[in-house]
């Protein structure tokens, strides 16, 4: 690893982390649940939170995607998502829920500065749940033009985490 000057599990455990947490709404997948690990440590992320049947580590499935990642992001679960919500309000963050909605604000015109947020990235099939959506301080939608409008979990959070990184709304840690 030394020549692709990637940080240890330690050092990346103690690095300066962008001021965003991901809380997962009844996530179902395993494999969606060790991708978003991974996701996470890409972007540095400052935790992720996983609710009520969202699967949770130790599990081969999850650490076959996570690849180690589940060692480096710092996580919790909740029994609720609306736990998991208080808990980021809180300490202080906008929650944003990442869905297709009325009203919704497309990712690339989201004005937000450094401000601590966390995202709400839903269920596979059903999406972030109602009562989250009323508590949401806005909602964010990915762009998106073929038929299906729709991606999975872990796409969707790299998606979401490149344009706070690219357009330098986070700053770089």
């Amino acid at each position: 690893m030394e020549e692709l000057e990637r940080l240890s599990a330690a050092d990346m455990k103690a690095a300066e982390k962008h001021p965003v947490i991901v809380i997962m709404d009844d996530v179902r997948s395993m494999h969606n649940v060790g991708s978003t690990f991974r996701t996470g440590d890409a972007f540095a992320i400052e935790a992720l939170y996983l609710c009520g049947y969202t699967p949770t580590p130790p599990h081969r499935d999850i650490h076959k995607t996570a690849l180690g990642a589940t060692e480096t992001v710092s996580w919790k679960h909740f029994e609720t998502t609306m736990d998991a919500v208080n808990h980021a309000k809180a300490l202080g963050c906008k929650i944003f829920a990442v869905e297709q909605a009325h009203n919704s604000t497309m990712l690339n015109t989201l004005q937000w500065s450094n401000e601590r947020v966390a995202l709400v990235f839903g269920n596979e099939v059903s999406g972030v749940n109602e009562e989250v959506m009323a508590m949401a301080d806005a909602c964010i939608e990915i762009p998106q033009f073929g038929s299906k409008h729709s991606l999975n979990i872990s796409v969707s959070m790299g998606v979401v985490l490149w344009e706070m990184v690219r357009t330098k709304h986070i700053a770089q840690p």
